[in-house]
């Protein structure tokens, strides 16, 4: 255990040994061992509820028989459980989901007493010329005072309208959110950049911006229902990438914490909904009709060729090519069916299919099996993905003008006028979504005059002396004062990301662990793009069969409606890693190593044991439980601290292998809430005399891990936390 850990613990009977704190200070172990070798792991039976116990006089059973055990409940959502142990009541009327996205930001609400009809936010600030957005761009603006002033589309166009000298002192904020996913130690202190160069902190950001939709929310629900709305009324759901770490999910959670979403006292307001799942659940609900006409051939057997056992089909260059499995075609799906009944009549009980969610920062896919006839999910493949959303383009198109007007000149635009680029990268958006592989026009993008002039004062020559210079025959200026791009050009633009997303989608089904998809669904902001429909379509239509839903872009956003009306319905999850904490084990010659040896009171130890929880790709039940017993080092310890690891691998032994790192800690707090108290003489009043065992439970089917505690002794629960961001 680090030495910077408030206190040791170490195993619980039938082990009995103490590590005593006249240990030396640099002692770089960790000093508890866990209570056995067998790891005990308890399927849950029971849908979405809080944690139950057995008291300490029944046995020790596998299965959980909820109804078997005195219950005293612990709330277990949220990373931590909670020292109010009276569960919040089931009290929403509406449940109101936030897609924070890296580009655009919206929410979407439904009654409960009318879960059927899912509602939009309502737009008040406008719109992006030429593009058609139900949502709001994901951009923030601080005063000089570091004041939030406004979100979206006001704070962008507030920004625009600012003088120029004006502009340098204000913060301005967009696709923040990728800091959350590229921030190897992220944690509460993590800076991130305005558009002027000067950091705040970016907890700071996301709070401002979930205030923002909280506030606008609960105004909106209150003008439609005709009575006033307060947070107590809605169960808050907040989307991220399946493929964010631990401590980014935290950081989420930390920041509506702040902004009034919800609180540790009763985390369960709030759910974290991952963006493919939230897919996956709203696309089941659709029908046929809603889906975006499929420009392929209509999809038979006899499409599909096999040369030497691999697909040989209409692959892009350099695409993943996609081993054949006569197991992904189904008998009847020539004679596929384009009537109006609902989607999931279709998708049958063992139905299997890939969801591949494009948003602006980045890709996420995971693998779904409908589960049984009420329509539950099982997770087949854990999440994948990487940082190749439409952002990537938007970073070649950057390149592109770096290399025709030089890289040090476009940093300092970007810099000294900031609110031009922002004007630069609005007239490329819009071209960019209206590029299609069927267009055979050049697109024109209208440089703003601030760029032209900035460019003539610091180069003395134009824009369209530096384009000629350039000598790309794609790339031209033409007679209206605008760049005009071919579509070839636009499409070079577009390929570097859209071959990562095929060669990603090629990876999952090549797996020898998903066998039998029988269709791909494409979602997100950015399978609007035709480029990526069409390149997707082309490359996989041939082995299964690619649909994409008619509001592609706001499938994730009514899908996390959906799933904060039933949390239930993904009842099977993969884990992404390999999960545990460190353990002193006893040491055993020819198996462990030797530098690993340490001796106390005569006994052999191994330190730095890895012990796992649950294994990387490992299938998780909703609410299956990992238990662990642990006994304090001394008797008035008041607060048990152990590190917490993970790896990509299933095989590490101990916590200093090559790939492990420590992502957090897991606090078991036992001196709160008076059940341990101090009398007068600052001694332990009650259970002092007693050996404590405490009892860990942590659950790795949610969404988020999540941990409650049972001190034995007193058969109380204790305070217990997982932290990813301060480890």
């Amino acid at each position: 255990m680090d030495t910077s850990e408030t206190m040791n613990m170490e195993s619980s009977r039938p082990i009995n040994i103490s590590i005593e704190r006249s240990m030396p200070e640099a002692y770089p172990y960790s000093s508890y061992e866990q209570i056995s070798t067998d790891q005990k792991y308890i399927p849950s039976t029971a849908a979405y509820a809080q944690a139950t116990y057995p008291s300490q006089s029944q046995p020790s059973t596998i299965y959980h028989n909820r109804h078997s055990f005195n219950h005293i409940t612990s709330d277990d959502s949220g990373n931590e459980s909670s020292i109010n142990y009276q569960k919040k009541p089931n009290s929403h009327f509406v449940v109101v989901a936030i897609d924070f996205g890296t580009t655009f930001s919206g929410y979407a609400f439904a009654f409960t007493r009318d879960i059927d009809s899912i509602l939009m936010m309502r737009k008040v600030d406008g719109n992006d010329p030429g593009v058609i957005n139900q949502k709001t761009p994901t951009t923030i603006l601080l005063t000089p005072n570091l004041e939030f002033h406004s979100f979206g589309f006001f704070a962008r166009d507030y920004f625009h309208d600012l003088d120029l000298d004006e502009a340098k002192r204000w913060l301005f904020f967009e696709k923040f959110k990728m800091h959350l996913h590229h921030t190897q130690d992220l944690n509460t202190q993590t800076l991130i950049p305005a558009s002027n160069g000067r950091k705040v902190p970016a907890l700071t950001i996301f709070t401002y911006a979930l205030q923002y939709f909280k506030e606008h929310a609960l105004r909106e629900l209150s003008d439609q229902s005709g009575t006033r709305f307060v947070n107590e009324d809605v169960r808050w759901v907040i989307t991220v990438p399946a493929i964010w770490k631990q401590a980014a999910k935290q950081f989420m959670r930390e920041a509506a914490y702040q902004a009034g979403i919800a609180s540790r006292e009763f985390p369960d307001q709030l759910l974290i909904a991952l963006e493919p799942e939230a897919a996956s659940i709203y696309i089941r609900k659709l029908r046929m009709h809603q889906f975006v006409p499929d420009e392929t051939p209509t999809y038979s057997r006899n499409s599909v060729r096999r040369d030497h056992g691999t697909l040989s089909s209409s692959l892009s260059n350099q695409s993943s090519p996609t081993i054949f499995d006569s197991d992904k075609l189904s008998a009847d799906q020539s004679d596929y069916s384009t009537n109006k009944q609902a989607f999931e009549v279709v998708l049958d009980r063992g139905t299997r299919y890939i969801v591949v969610d494009c948003g602006g920062g980045t890709v996420d896919m995971t693998v779904h099996e409908l589960d049984n006839k009420l329509g539950t999910l099982k997770e087949l493949y854990k999440a994948t993905g990487g940082p190749f959303g439409s952002v990537g383009v938007d970073q070649e198109f950057e390149k592109l003008m770096s290399t025709i007007f030089t890289k040090e000149l476009m940093e300092d635009f970007k810099m000294k006028r900031p609110a031009g680029y922002v004007d630069l990268m609005i007239a490329f958006e819009a071209r960019k979504r209206t590029a299609s592989p069927f267009k055979h026009n050049s697109l024109n993008i209208s440089l703003p005059f601030s760029f032209i002039d900035y460019y003539k004062k610091k180069k003395g020559s134009t824009v369209e002396s530096a384009i000629r210079r350039h000598n790309d025959v794609d790339i031209k200026w033409s007679s209206q004062g605008m760049m005009r791009l071919t579509p070839e050009a636009m499409k070079r633009l577009f390929h570097p990301t859209v071959e990562k997303i095929k060669g990603t989608i090629g990876d999952v089904l090549n797996s020898p662990d998903v066998k039998g998809i029988q269709y791909l669904f494409l979602v997100g902001g950015f399978a609007e793009s035709p480029i990526l429909q069409h390149e997707v379509r082309r490359a996989f239509s041939s082995i299964l069969k690619v649909i994409i839903p008619q509001d592609v872009s706001l499938s994730i956003l009514k899908g996390a409606v959906l799933f904060g009306l039933d949390p239930t319905i993904v009842n099977v999850r993969r884990s992404r890693l390999t999960y545990g904490v460190s353990v002193l084990n006893r040491f055993v010659p020819d198996y462990h190593l030797n530098e690993k040896k340490i001796v106390k009171d005569n006994i052999e130890w191994c330190a730095d044991i890895f012990d796992k929880f649950v294994l990387v790709d490992q299938s998780i039940g909703l609410g299956d439980t990992v238990v662990r017993k642990y006994t304090p080092a001394r008797l008035n310890q008041a607060q048990c601290v152990i590190s917490f690891y993970c790896s990509e691998s299933d095989k590490p032994i101990y916590v200093t292998d090559s790939g492990v790192r420590k992502i957090g800690t897991l606090v078991l707090d036992m001196f709160s809430d008076g059940y341990m108290s101090i009398n007068r003489n600052n001694s332990f009043s009650s259970f002092k005399d007693r050996r404590r065992e405490i009892q860990t439970r942590m659950v790795f089917g949610d969404t988020e891990i999540k941990v409650s505690a049972l001190d034995m002794t007193t058969g109380k629960c204790v305070r217990a936390t997982i932290d990813f961001l301060n480890k």
